[in-house]
């Protein structure tokens, strides 16, 4: 596959598009590679020989072989004193040798990020400290909710809030409107952050790969309003959160995070939901640093989270 494979339009750098900043020095820059490919003999050498011919040092090296899928998947962090260019041009011919999809970034850089949200702030505000505080690699460059309840909230971290209300009317409309906002802003991740709406096929077909949910474990035995309620009501011992990728099969993305916490029987609805909004805050964060740092592959239906 070529770089510019769909699966991974939601890292960095792909061929002939490099978002990495800045003119090219001689200075050692950090880089983090990241590719997959059918698995055969020599991956791993040909990849350190091809660094290390460009003077690249490696920092971090992580790989899998998944006998099921036949796939190979590899992340590594080097730092270079080579150009820019040149590495580029070094790892795409790599690439052709091995039928490798591969994306090359800067270690470290943020990724412009949009967080979706509904009414519930619990997730957003999490990001929003996290991102203030140095611990999460985004650049949140725009809040959208289809209410309006966390304007304040985004105004007081900052950020520009954009209000698309969706009706089942205006719900086409809304998303074309919020794809040009993506386009516009040149954002590379949407979170939905407890977003309360289901996207559109194909919306969630253009969001492919780039595009990262969160809700809480209880699906599908728990559907629809009041869900802690319900989960109180029959007994629950475990309560958990998914985060995932957005597919047009609800709910059923490819997983990348999930977090647990296990409860009895003196819990109550509201000490369940405040549990469980503390579930979802931890599984998103790490969900979205992993994908920001690139150590998320897709491999079919399911993902290789290097942590």
């Amino acid at each position: 596959m070529s770089a510019q494979s769909p699966q991974n339009r939601c890292f960095v750098v792909v061929t002939g598009r490099r978002r990495y900043p800045g003119p090219v020095t001689t200075a050692a820059s950090s880089w983090v590679l990241s590719l997959s490919c059918p698995d055969r003999p020599g991956i791993v050498h040909a990849v350190s020989g091809t660094l290390a011919e460009n003077g690249g040092n490696i920092t971090e090296s992580q790989q899998f072989g998944d006998a099921d899928t036949g796939l190979f998947f590899m992340r590594v962090e080097f730092v270079s004193h080579a150009d820019a260019d040149v590495l580029e041009a070094e790892v795409a011919a790599l690439a052709a040798r091995f039928d490798m999809t591969w994306n090359m970034d800067a270690a470290g850089r943020t990724m412009r990020t949009i967080v979706m949200v509904s009414k519930a702030a619990h997730c957003v505000n999490d990001l929003l400290v996290r991102e203030r505080a140095g611990t999460l690699p985004v650049d949140i460059v725009a809040v959208v909710g289809n209410h309006d309840a966390l304007a304040d909230l985004a105004q007081f971290y900052g950020k520009p809030f954009h209000h698309i209300p969706v009706t089942s009317e205006t719900k086409l409309a809304a998303e074309g409107e919020l794809l040009k906002l993506v386009a516009d802003l040149d954002v590379e991740l949407v979170v939905l952050a407890r977003y309360m709406q289901i996207l559109s096929p194909g919306l969630s077909e253009a969001l492919r790969g780039r595009a990262i949910n969160i809700h809480h474990s209880f699906l599908p035995s728990f559907k629809g309003a009041r869900p802690y309620f319900q989960a109180h009501d029959r007994g629950v011992k475990l309560i958990g959160a998914t985060a995932h990728y957005v597919t047009s099969d609800l709910d059923e993305g490819p997983i990348i995070e999930q977090d647990v916490e296990r409860v009895d029987h003196s819990s109550t609805p509201d000490s369940l939901a405040a549990i469980g909004a503390d579930v979802e805050r931890r599984a998103l964060a790490r969900a979205v640093r992993w994908h920001a740092e690139h150590r998320v592959l897709l491999d079919g239906h399911r993902t290789i989270v290097f942590r």
